[in-house]
Order: structure tokens, then sequence, then C-alpha cells
């Protein structure tokens, strides 16, 4: 019943009121690398082989501006504009030619809590900038996780309308959802307002990781809440705030789904399952701050 079959999670849009200050600091300490930019907004690249990953653009308050995810092909964004119609969801962009750094082919729509999500296709892609070098950057997006007033909503709309499946809960708090054999590329935290939780990039090792996280310590960026392995997905991690407070991850060693054998679990939510190591215990008051953000109202582009 889907209208889409997503390839992968592409992009993330940011929009924030120093916006050049949060490039800055993606750019210069991040990690990633300014393919274009232009009066209030920045694309930038990790190492592999998508034109951005990331946009950060000039805005009022803090807010996601989009997700994007991939698809094969004109033909199936074309699919996706006529079940979304039939499901009786408007688009917010009809499919064609998108206007944006690395063009491409694709449509826009808004989720029930107002989130804009796009699905594009024949982006322009970039080379990939040696994914096994020794500059500790990221290289792609691994997942972002979304505060939500209604998890099992939430959940709902994107298992059914964009055919995501859910590989695990945390209790009844999270739900972690794939479209690819990656455990998660979005996760669903369940909060008193809509908002951005935070954006998670996935380095090529877990020498690369750590690196990471050395080279943030030299440049005084000290973790939230860091270094460890959590239990659903198993993925390490290590959090740190942008210069606008929006929460930002290293990650790596993501677990692969096999889809035929599978089991989704229902994890508790304990110290010792949220960090396996150990080393980073639970999350502090500060890091939940940080986490919940300011509400979110979406539909930014109606105002």
């Amino acid at each position: 019943m889907s209208v889409a079959r997503l390839r992968s999670l592409r992009s993330v849009a940011l929009r924030t009121p120093d916006a050049a200050r949060a490039a800055e600091f993606y750019r210069e300490v991040w990690g990633l690398s300014q393919v274009e930019g232009d009066s209030g907004v920045s694309w930038l690249r990790g190492t592999g082989q998508e034109h951005h990953i990331l946009e950060v653009r000039q805005a009022e308050r803090n807010a996601l501006g989009k997700i994007a995810f991939s698809v094969g092909s004109p033909a199936e964004v074309d699919a996706a504009a006529r079940g979304l119609a039939e499901l009786g969801i408007p688009l917010v962009a009809e499919p064609g030619r998108l206007d944006q750094a690395g063009g491409g082919y694709g449509l826009r729509f808004a989720d029930p809590e107002g989130r804009l999500v796009e699905l594009s296709t024949e982006v322009e892609a970039v080379v990939p900038m040696e994914p096994q070098g020794r500059r500790a950057a990221p290289r792609k997006l691994a997942h972002v996780v979304l505060n939500t007033v209604d998890i099992d909503a939430a959940v709902a709309f994107y298992r059914n309308v964009l055919g995501m499946r859910v590989s695990d809960w945390s209790e009844h708090q999270m739900a972690f959802l794939r479209c690819n054999a990656d455990h998660h590329v979005i996760a669903f935290n369940q909060a008193e307002w809509t908002s951005l939780n935070h954006v998670a990039y996935e380095m090529p090792s877990i020498d690369h990781f750590m690196r990471g996280i050395g080279h943030l310590r030299h440049q005084g960026v000290t973790p939230l809440w860091g270094p460890g392995r959590h239990g659903p997905g198993n993925n390490t991690f290590s959090y740190f705030a942008d210069p606008a407070g929006l929460v930002c991850e290293y990650t790596s060693e993501v677990e692969q789904v096999q889809e035929d054998a599978w089991l989704c679990r229902v994890w508790r939510r304990v110290p010792e399952l949220s960090d396996m190591w150990g080393t980073a215990g639970p999350p502090s008051k500060d890091v939940r701050s940080h986490m919940a953000g300011v509400p979110d109202p979406g539909h930014w582009w109606d105002r």
C-alpha cells in the first residue's frame, strides 16, 4: 500500500538563525565539504557519492527544513504522486525538476506533523572522496531522530505511506525504522512537542569515529554524551551540539538487517542497554534538553 520504495536517506535541511556560523562549523570542524552556497544557504557533502547530505538555511528559529529520500526513477516519483493523491495527501511541490543544488527530479509533501518530505531521483552524483582514507570525515547520513507527540501515528504514517519497516522499539518511547539494510534511517521519540531530536552522520569505521571525536576535542568541542555503543542498532555514538544548539552525532558500525531473518525486539530503557560499553552512562539532563529542542510547528513554506 506504500506510495514508493525508498532506497536511502539522502539529505536533511536545517533552518537556523545563524546559518553562516552553523555552516562554518559543519565545514571547518565537523568534517563536511561545501559543494555550493548562496545567500543564506549552504549545501555540504560527506565523503560518499551523494551531492549533499546537509543543507543549512537562514531562518528565524531552529527547525527541521526537510528530509529527503532517494527513489529509483522519475517514473517512481510520478507513481508516488498518484499514490499520495489517492490517499488525500496534498503535494507541496508537484513532480518535476528540483530547483536546488544538485538538481534532480522529485516531489515534496508534508507528513502529519508538518515536516517536509522529499522523494527524489537523478540528483547529481559526486566523486567519492577516498572513503577509506585517513581523514576523519562523515561518509553519509546515518539517521535522523524526530520528536513526535504521537509515536503510533508517526510510525503508522511512515510505514503505510512510505513503506518503512520497524526494526526495533525502545519500550514505547522510541521506534527505529529502516528503508534498506541499515537498522534505522529514521527514529521517532515520544515527546511533549514536535521537533528535531538529532542528526547522525556515519563514519567509515570505528577508527574514523574515534579520530573524529579526537579532532573535535582538539577544536574545543566536547561530547554531550558518549562515546558509547547503543543496544538498538548496535551502533557507536557520540553526541555534540552545533553552534545553534542542534544535536549532531558521529556513529559507525550500524547494524545491517537481513530482511528474511530479522525479528523486531522491544528493548528495555535501562542504562546498560542505552550504552552497551558502559563508558557513557545514561544521558544527562543537559543532553535531554538539547535533544528536546524547541517546538517546531512545521509548514514553514506556508508562512
